[in-house]
């Protein structure tokens, strides 16, 4: 009889081994505190502004500094992790959140508050597309779609907590807390990260693009400042719309002829658009991005103006959407290793248009529980849409311009979030200039509904089933 122990059955290949879940779990805590942040901070606009005895006009640059700062180093991402090394980028990237945000709540007046939100922004700025790409080289393109399922759930409902907690923050102590409650909590994600991270060494001899950070970070910064200010009561007709977003444009233009240029490494490869998968994924990441944040203005605004709700309370009526993403994208991982990406992509898409749906209807006065209905059934489409988009982008592209991919990602889903909400704030505008609110928003809603629709394109010449 043989004493031979038997043989240990192998590890199935798309299983996520725990150093893998813990490497994430870190990642993940770090972008928490960068999106948390943005919607806390909107919560306690008003008590900063009567702090201070400014305008709301000036108060509007803590949340807009911020933004800009996030366009102006996110192209950068890929550069300084092959330059620096991906733990100690983002690392130092978490690190000057956390500084920012103590400065923030130590400001003495609205311009040193944007200044110190600006710095807090530009430390912000780095840590998702760093950390998306550390989660792609750990995983691998085959079980990236699995991490992001898990992951993602925290993720959705930072922004949903956001108006709760600086709700309370504010209520109990004063708005200073909404920037010093980063303070510990980036302090535990730089010891966690200290130990879990695996060390990256810096691949070194990238010369830095300066020409094309040049153009890019500004023309960034441009079009998306002009589209914000259409939240400010401006139309596409205003100087302080058009004129930065046609600057912004012109500059990005000169820095496609830049980067296109042959022996030049640009500090964003968009040679990567000559894969048609790459491309075909990135477009829908951006009409992902714009369907996503014009939802995020658009819902609790209607709840505000419409319904008469506080800020508060209109936050948490939000939460069904966010449990719809929490469940779709739980799940998405594993159908899109089983079904491809296509198929979960158009699910995702056909469900956050039905979700749409319900709120086209808002100046009929729906009944209450359809409108929850459909919050969780458009949460749910986007969750499902966004896990098999994210995958498709890492999928495209080989290991090492997991990077690259990733700050170009940000990027234009940044930009696509930017112009959805633009075009819904005129749309809204001009409604609102001609019927009642309800009405206004339902015509509002539609454009939302379209915005879905257009995403069906580019996910039909998404592959069928994922590479192997």
């Amino acid at each position: 009889m043989s004493t031979t122990a038997p043989a240990k059955a192998a590890a199935p290949p798309d299983r996520l081994e725990p150093a893998v879940l813990k490497l994430g779990a870190v990642l993940v805590l770090g972008t928490i505190l960068a999106v948390l942040d943005a919607t806390v901070v909107n919560v306690g606009i008003e008590a900063i502004r009567a702090d201070f005895h400014s305008s709301l006009a000036t108060v509007q640059w803590v949340s807009t500094g911020y933004l800009l700062a996030f366009a102006l180093v996110a192209p950068v991402s890929g550069w300084a992790t092959n330059r620096f090394g991906a733990k100690q980028t983002w690392m130092v990237s978490v690190v000057c959140f956390v500084v920012g945000s103590a400065l923030c709540g130590l400001a003495w007046s609205a311009p040193s508050l944007i200044v110190f939100r600006v710095l807090q922004g530009l430390g912000g700025g780095l840590i998702q597309p760093i950390g998306q790409s550390m989660i792609a080289q750990a995983a691998g393109p085959q079980r990236i779609g699995r991490v992001m399922s898990l992951l993602i759930i925290p993720l959705t409902f930072a922004p949903a907590l956001g108006p709760v907690i600086g709700g309370v923050l504010i209520g109990l102590l004063s708005w200073p807390w909404i920037f010093y409650i980063n303070v510990p909590l980036g302090a535990l994600t730089l010891i966690l990260a200290a130990r879990v991270l695996p060390r990256s060494a810096p691949e070194g001899g990238q010369k830095l693009d300066v020409l094309g950070i040049a153009l890019v970070s500004p023309g960034l910064a441009a079009v998306i400042y002009g589209f914000a200010e259409t939240g400010n009561g401006h139309t596409f007709a205003d100087v302080s719309v058009h004129a930065p977003i046609a600057v912004g444009a012109l500059l990005l233009l000169a820095f496609v002829v830049h980067a296109l240029r042959p022996k030049i490494t640009p500090v964003l490869d968009l040679r990567l658009f000559a894969r048609r998968a790459f491309s075909n994924a990135i477009v829908t990441s951006f009409l992902v991005g714009a369907a996503l944040f014009s939802s995020m203005f658009m819902l609790p605004l209607y709840y505000q103006q419409a319904r008469g709700q506080d800020a508060l309370h209109a936050g948490l009526l939000l939460i069904p959407q966010d449990l719809g993403i929490a469940v779709a994208m739980f799940f998405a991982g594993k159908l899109t290793a089983r079904l491809g990406l296509r198929p979960v992509i158009l699910t995702g898409i056909v469900l956050s248009m039905l979700g749409t749906l319900a709120y086209t209807q808002v100046g009929t006065e729906p009944n209450e529980l359809l409108l929850t209905l459909g919050l969780f059934v458009r949460g749910a489409g986007l969750g499902a849409a966004m896990n098999p988009m994210v995958t498709a982008v890492f999928q495209s592209v080989d290991r090492d311009q997991l990077p690259q991919a990733a700050g170009i990602n940000n990027v234009v889903h940044r930009i696509g979030g930017s112009l959805g909400t633009a075009t819904l704030v005129i749309v809204l505008q001009q409604q609102l200039a001609a019927s009642d609110a309800a009405d206004a928003f339902g015509t509002a809603f539609w454009w939302a509904f379209g915005i879905s629709a257009l995403t069906l394109l580019p996910a039909l010449a998404m592959p069928g089933r994922p590479r192997g």
